[in-house]
């Protein structure tokens, strides 16, 4: 792996600024002059759109900004990257940050490409979804990767969580595709398609969900577009919150949302969308479950993803309500009078959530 002194950030082929390290090796960053005069901060909070040297700091990203972590990968992705780096006689843990943005150039989750660019382009090609499937149990299970290494390195781009996953191209459309890791139950693909569809008939904004060879879960990319590629940034990376511990509540989230999207129907698809992870149980909402995009230049709630029945931090919602890891309706309904909303139209939301989720689950 080549010595990477500077990496330039792209979006969507206009030059946002580059990125350095500090001899502390923490992230430096700068907006580029051209970008300055026409551009939109990337982080409004700790990115503002200004003629300066920014510098990260230690926590909780490592030395990184969390708007450049969202596109590094974690939990599964790592595991491959390492591996993979291993096998080839590389020793990942000496990998700097600037190595890694480079290793996910222009591959990564969102719209930011970095250069140098030493990612691997997605294959096109017809997939075999039981091979992958099988391969990625034997990386879970065991030291041997039957060879698969390239293979789950060359799909794997740079998916976030604990769960194996691909990116895969089908009839030009682009998906990530989920498979079933050790804990899970056999049939896990078929319960967060179940769970999608539910979704969106509680009237929640969902990407499109396929269920491939009947029990490969797979949810169409909504950071790719015909138009190109879609900024996109979760609650951690754009408030600096530690997503592997409980750090937000759901009013920090609320608020959040009003600030950046300035729309209180963003703000009511969010309380919506609060609302459906209680009646389901998914308690591993942490905090990058939920993101933001940037479309036309204006920050946008993002359409909703791992959704389904989760048992998140010691059995409690990752992400409290009302300070509370086990949410009752008055707890939901004080959030809703903290952020502004009207009571009786946030009370008919959760009872119409409620209602769905008993009729169809």
């Amino acid at each position: 792996m080549h010595e990477v002194k500077v990496v330039e950030v792209f979006m969507n082929g206009v030059k946002v600024g580059r990125i350095a390290s500090t001899p502390d090796m923490l992230c430096a960053f700068e907006y580029d002059v051209t970008y300055l005069a026409s551009g939109k901060s990337i982080s409004p909070f700790h990115l503002p759109l200004k003629a300066e040297v920014f510098v990260a700091k230690r926590t909780p990203f490592n030395g990184g900004f969390g708007v450049f972590d969202d596109s590094l990968p974690d939990g599964w992705g790592n595991l491959i990257l390492d591996r993979y780096f291993r096998s080839k006689g590389v020793a990942p843990e000496k990998f700097t940050l600037l190595q890694r943005l480079a290793l996910v150039g222009s591959t990564g989750r969102g719209a930011l490409e970095f250069r140098p660019d030493y990612s691997e382009s997605i294959p096109d090609e017809i997939v075999d979804f039981n091979a992958l499937a099988a391969e990625t149990e034997k990386i879970l299970t065991t030291d041997h990767d039957g060879g698969s290494l390239d293979k789950l390195y060359q799909y794997g781009g740079s998916p976030g969580g604990a769960r194996p996953k691909v990116f895969v191209k089908i009839d030009q459309k682009e998906w990530l595709v989920k498979f079933k890791a050790t804990i899970d139950p056999a049939h896990i693909g078929e319960i967060e398609y179940k769970y999608s569809l539910l979704a969106k008939k509680c009237g929640i904004k969902m990407p499109g969900t396929n269920l491939f060879e009947g029990k490969y879960f797979a949810v169409e990319r909504f950071d790719r577009t015909s138009e190109g590629k879609v900024h996109t940034v979760s609650a951690a990376g754009l408030l600096h919150a530690d997503y592997r511990v409980p750090s937000l509540d759901y009013g920090d989230l609320l608020k959040l949302c009003h600030i950046l999207t300035k729309n209180t129907e963003e703000v009511y698809a969010l309380f919506r969308l609060m609302a459906f992870n209680v009646a389901i149980k998914n308690r591993d909402d942490h905090a990058k479950n939920f993101s933001f995009q940037l479309i036309r230049g204006e920050w946008k709630l993002s359409p909703a993803y791992d959704l389904l029945p989760s048992r998140g931090f010691n059995g409690f919602h990752t992400t409290t309500i009302n300070n509370s890891g086990e949410p009752t309706i008055n707890d939901m309904m004080a959030v809703a009078e903290k952020a502004g909303l009207n009571k009786e139209r946030a009370s008919e939301l959760i009872k119409t959530v409620n209602e769905l989720v008993r009729e169809n689950k």
